[in-house]
């Protein structure tokens, strides 16, 4: 069964924009493994915490990084 975990930082994508990983994602394995995958290709697109989070031994936060948040974050 194909397995894909993406982590991002939390509020930064909305609803459709994690259909879209998921839809695609499954997509992509269907195409490498065949149409066998598409019922047990699992997506898990996981929020993690501002702060929670960092490259190179350095925590980041949205403000660092001066990410805008999305306006419409409710859970899809």
């Amino acid at each position: 069964m194909p397995f894909a975990n993406f982590k991002v930082p939390e509020k930064t994508l909305t609803p459709q924009q994690k259909e879209e990983i998921v839809t695609r994602t499954t997509e992509l394995c269907v195409e490498i493994y065949g149409e066998r995958a598409r019922n047990n290709t699992m997506v898990l697109v996981e929020e993690v915490a501002d702060g929670g989070w960092g490259i190179a031994g350095n925590v980041l936060t949205l403000a660092m990084l001066g990410e805008a948040t999305p306006t419409n974050t409710s859970d899809a």
